[in-house]
């Protein structure tokens, strides 16, 4: 045994011998130096100006920070708002120390300091802080807002976080307004909240909705008392807005009781919508002491006397159907769409409901979705020549500007000599059409094109200065008449033309430097020119658009030069086409809403 223990000795030896030769160090102290630095740190979460943003009052949030040193880290201190959160004295790095999880719970709305404190062996010390916000999950956009449901994946109203009870088996859609879903009706399927915080002396809806018309009635709000007895509504307390067929359009109406009676806002045709558009339309209602009302895309349909709601035995708000409690005349599920859902506390304001509707409506690219019934372009030449159903800037020829003054907005278009703006047909020259405009004209030149659809004069092609083929399209102009500026319309009906000419009732007073509404409507058979609302001229024709695939604004030019009808100096403003032929109403409606 002996023996064997000097040769293991000897064997160490000579290995100990061979490493030395080799180049390998043995095991030797190394003075770590002096202290230099205080410790370095660096805040993972939360950054500096974040927003913690999360669907509940207060907030949970993992507190992520390093903390390094030269030689060693003898202490670190985490404060939130002052107050000591987090104490660390012992490490298993004491050069590099890694803190990923310290969570804090509880945070409330607000501003607040995450400050972290580290001190070396030496007694250095270094602080750093970061200053953050804890938002709410939804920071109310408008005054008296009490509801606000997005749909976006969820039934929450994210002003009381509360989740709606959810009949039957709605759903959503990816076809949203805004966000990334609708609310998605179904058969026998709705949404329901608990009335009591939203019975107020005055209140409004607003939502958008994309109507389909199976059913052909259906409720979409109501805050109704329970069926009588015999299963019939009780229409003396609450509200209910619904939808009911009209002749193949959906006609939109609200009842509410007042306790000893009922008062209907039924604005007839005027609040009717086409399911057949398929379009995002936003409607709003609102009731207060004196009078309620009723509005389509921002404008007003109905509005009558009213003496105050009455909230008797109302307790549950319905979304997207009559049922439970205002089913009687079978106003059930709605199986269409809805979108940004509000309800106020307070009577809107057209101004505040247009204005709803405006940041709905804008907060992308092809999200504007029409004003009116029926409308498929706008222009408001508000610092550019953008459309907005397209997003598409008009090309402009010359030198078509700005008024720096405008009916509406903030700007209108300006004409120049030789100058006018283009877009494509494409898509506009439908069976039926009305245009709309403000106008304040410039007599020089006497004679000039205002509005101009037509086709190429391929007769005179090579002659820009003679193009006056008139067999299709149409062509707004003014014509001097004796110091006065008459506005004409003509429209070709494939076979020949016709002339709408008011005569003396279309003349306009240059010297009144006034805006002016202008507005045409084209049906199968009836064309009808309006100035300020009032018809000056009516002609039995429809219209063709063969080979018109170009709208020139502010100019009879390209396509219809031959008479001198060039460029228009004057403003145009609010320009708006429309695929119907609007009745007079529908005009004066139009005209007004500016």
């Amino acid at each position: 045994m002996k023996k064997l223990n000097y040769s293991v000795l000897a064997l160490v030896a000579v290995f100990f011998m061979y490493s030395c030769d080799q180049g390998i160090d043995g095991i030797t102290q190394v003075d770590p130096g002096a202290d230099a630095t205080a410790p370095a740190i660096k805040i993972n979460y939360p950054k500096e100006g974040i927003e913690v943003n999360v669907l509940a009052t207060l907030a949970d949030i993992t507190i992520d920070f390093e903390v390094t040193d030269d030689i060693e880290v003898k202490d670190i201190t985490v404060l939130l708002d002052d107050v000591v959160v987090g104490t660390y004295t012992s490490f298993k790095d004491y050069r590099r120390v890694l803190i990923n999880d310290l969570l804090y719970s509880g945070l409330e709305d607000g501003t607040h300091v995450l400050t972290i404190s580290a001190t070396d062996v030496e007694g250095k010390i270094t602080t750093s802080s970061v200053n953050f916000e804890k938002v709410p999950a939804y920071v109310k956009k408008y005054d008296g807002e009490v509801l606000y449901m997005p749909f976006d994946g969820d039934f929450v109203d994210l002003i009381s976080f509360q989740s709606a009870t959810i009949v039957g088996t709605p759903s959503f859609t990816d076809d949203a307004l805004n966000g990334a879903s609708a609310y998605a009706g179904a058969t026998d399927s709705y949404l329901t909240f608990p009335a009591a915080d939203l019975k107020t002396q005055e209140f409004s809806a607003v939502f958008w909705t994309k109507v389909n018309a199976v059913p052909d009635r259906a409720g979409l709000l109501a805050m109704s008392p329970p069926l009588d007895a015999s299963g019939g509504n009780v229409l003396t307390s609450g509200y209910r807005f619904f939808r009911e067929n009209a002749n193949g359009l959906q006609r939109f109406k609200l009842n509410a009781g007042t306790g000893a009676d009922n008062t209907w806002v039924d604005g007839g045709e005027a609040a009717d919508v086409d399911p057949a558009a398929g379009k995002w339309v936003n409607m709003a209602f609102t009731v207060s002491g004196t009078e309620a009302s009723v509005y389509i895309d921002g404008q007003l349909v109905k509005q009558v006397p009213f003496n105050g709601i009455d909230w008797t035995d109302v307790e549950v708000l319905s979304i997207m159907s009559g049922a439970p409690n205002f089913s009687g005349w079978d106003h059930k599920s709605d199986l269409g769409f809805m979108d940004e859902l509000r309800i106020f506390n307070k009577s809107l304001s057209q101004a505040e409901i247009e204005t709803i509707i405006q940041d709905d409506s804008g907060l992308g690219p092809n999200t504007y979705t029409g004003t009116f019934d029926g409308e498929m372009f706008y222009m408001p030449f508000d610092g550019d020549h953008i459309e907005l159903f397209s997003t598409n800037e008009a090309t402009v020829v010359g030198n078509a500007g700005f008024a720096g003054e405008a009916k509406v907005g903030t700007n209108a278009y300006a004409g120049a000599t030789d100058s006018y703006v283009t877009v494509p047909a494409t898509g506009l020259t439908t069976p039926q059409f009305s245009a709309a405009m403000w106008y304040k004209v410039n007599d020089t030149p006497d004679r000039a094109g205002i509005l101009t659809v037509g086709p190429p004069d391929t007769e005179n092609a090579g002659y820009p200065d003679i193009q006056n083929l008139r067999t299709s399209g149409f062509r707004l102009l003014r014509e001097n008449a004796d110091g006065l500026q008459r506005i004409k319309l003509n429209v070709g009906n494939g076979d020949g033309e016709e002339w709408a000419d008011g005569n003396t009732a279309a003349d306009i007073d240059p010297a009144a430097g006034e805006w002016v509404h202008l507005a045409f409507t084209i049906s199968e058979t009836t064309t009808v020119l309006y100035i300020n609302g009032v018809a000056v001229a009516n002609k039995e024709t429809g219209i063709s658009w063969a080979n018109c695939d170009l709208v020139a604004i502010g100019s009879g030019a390209p396509r219809f030069t031959e008479w001198g009808h060039g460029a228009d100096l004057s403003y145009i403003d609010e320009l708006r086409f429309f695929d119907k032929a609007l009745t007079p109403e529908q005009v004066t409606a139009v005209m007004n809403a500016n």
